[in-house]
């Protein structure tokens, strides 16, 4: 038999009328899921009254500067787990810390309203009977293993884009009119950000099987084995990612050396056979009388000077491509 309990406001709500207890609970069997979205001091208040909390594991809860970790207290386990958000406007990931207690008939998650994931099994487990039969029945344990499983599943659209992103950006960095080093520092910061989330996680969990064997009424091998097989998973592929990645970053540096280097020898081979000219009519530019200059009044004189110019850019034209510099 189950009893959905909504928002425990009343013992809290007259010592703290200032903020109310966001805490929402299930409970079906022996098991209780306590339920806290965005908590405030007012919920890890009710947590130390009701559970006995550690002070400082209640703390974490509300700090957002936390590594990953497991802390084992006498009668329960807290963990602390990172997650990442994708915004769409920035194109760029960042962490999400949430929380869990997790005792022999309860389980306690504290996290930011981003994560949809864990209110969205939540909700699930409020409005349908199977779903707490199915979730709820094999202890806390289990119940957490069961939301692990969904937050590590929703991740792997994400890792879908990113390799998306990896096969367009492929094409920009081959691409001379596109830009690619901006697309590709969006791309690389991401893949930083995501590595330094999954990767401590993964260390978690595999601490977590043996610790959680006495809050599972099953056997929880196997299924932390499939959790573990994931997660390893999207690591390896956040690793390839990190390394073409890379790969394409010194690419495109090599091809935009190559364009400015190629675009520089053509400006020099352009310098060095104009050069002859302006030495030349810098010569007959001068205010002194010289043989064909303006005072002769002949034409023979422009037209020797064309074909001086003319020979001159010719050899050094022939000079360029015997040296294979064009």
């Amino acid at each position: 038999m189950a009893r959905i309990l909504g928002r425990k406001k009343e013992s809290i709500h007259e010592a703290l009328p200032e903020e109310s207890l966001r805490a929402e609970t299930i409970q079906w069997g022996d098991l209780t899921w306590v339920n806290i979205e965005s908590p405030t001091e007012t919920d890890t208040k009710y947590l130390a009254e009701t559970y006995h909390f550690h002070q400082m594991a209640l703390d974490d809860c509300l700090s957002r500067k936390q590594l990953p970790k497991l802390d084992i207290y006498p009668g329960y386990l807290f963990f602390i787990f990172h997650f990442p958000v994708y915004d769409k406007e920035t194109r760029i990931a960042s962490k999400r810390q949430w929380s869990a207690f997790v005792g022999d008939n309860y389980l306690v998650t504290l996290h930011p309203s981003e994560l949809k994931t864990i209110d969205a099994l939540f909700r699930d487990c409020q409005t349908s009977e199977e779903s707490r039969k199915e979730y709820f029945s094999n202890g806390s344990g289990f119940l957490l293993y069961h939301i692990l499983d969904r937050a590590v599943d929703s991740y792997f659209p994400v890792l879908d884009k990113i390799m998306s992103l990896m096969e367009d950006i492929e094409d920009v960095v081959f691409d001379e009119e596109v830009e690619a080093a901006k697309e590709l520092s969006i791309l690389r910061r991401d893949i930083i950000t995501q590595r330094s989330v999954m990767f401590p996680t993964r260390a978690i969990f595999i601490e977590m099987e043996n610790k959680l064997k006495r809050f599972s009424k099953v056997d929880v091998t196997a299924h932390y084995n499939d959790l573990m097989d994931h997660t390893n998973k999207i690591c390896d592929t956040l690793d390839e990612a990190k390394e073409i990645i890379e790969v394409f970053k010194d690419t495109d540096y090599t091809l935009a050396t190559y364009r400015i280097n190629r675009v520089t020898r053509l400006l020099t081979i352009f310098s060095s056979i104009v050069l002859p000219f302006i030495l030349i009519s810098s010569l007959y530019g001068m205010n002194v009388v010289l043989p064909g200059g303006i005072d002769a009044g002949k034409p023979v004189t422009f037209i020797v000077l064309l074909l001086v110019m003319g020979v001159i850019a010719s050899v050094m034209l022939i000079f360029f491509r015997r040296r294979r510099w064009i």
